[in-house]
């Protein structure tokens, strides 16, 4: 009988704190509108907004006339970095953030898939486009070079990468698609 009273107390105490009106020191100390206008005023973390948006992704010679994947690419942590949702037709799913390190100057990508495959590169906007370069390693545990380069064109935004299976000292293709605009 004492259990089910203190129980009792126990629920009442607790329902009755949460309907007070909380205190000034458990308000933020700013709000989230002013909180999201303060963050990364540098023009360098829009150096990437080309590529924001709903896409439709195609190989870029459209041997296949088809979406080879839908991907969506927005703007996250109030503009200070960006989200990649990558989803192809055969069932690969990738997501990745995109970010800008103001100290070093670069942007770095950190990507992983629902294969296993993890990416992480670095790299800098030059001239329209974003190139970036590090280690792509495989689930297997074997690690690749990867080079990607994001370029906006006219009605698009174009992604190639390459990549070194030596270490850099050769290069082959990898994918090089076009992002439009999906309707």
């Amino acid at each position: 009988m004492l259990r089910l009273l203190f129980a009792s107390a126990l629920v009442a105490a607790v329902a009755a704190h949460a309907a007070e009106p909380a205190s000034a020191q458990d308000k933020p100390a700013v709000s989230l509108a002013a909180a999201q206008a303060a963050q990364c005023p540098d023009p360098a973390f829009r150096q990437f907004d080309f590529w924001i948006g709903d896409w439709d992704t195609f190989e870029s010679d459209l041997s296949v006339p088809k979406s080879i994947a839908r991907t969506r690419v927005k703007p996250i942590a109030a503009r200070c970095a960006i989200h990649e949702l990558y989803e192809q037709t055969d069932g690969l799913i990738g997501d990745s953030i995109l970010s800008y390190d103001p100290v070093r100057k670069v942007w770095q990508q950190t990507w992983v898939d629902n294969r296993g495959t993890l990416i992480v590169v670095s790299g800098a906007f030059k001239d329209g486009t974003v190139t970036m370069e590090g280690e792509m390693r495989l689930r297997s545990g074997k690690m690749l070079l990867q080079r990607i380069t994001w370029k906006a064109e006219a009605d698009a935004v174009r992604e190639f990468s390459t990549r070194s299976k030596d270490g850099g000292k050769t290069w082959e293709p990898f994918f090089d698609v076009l992002f439009r605009k999906r309707k």
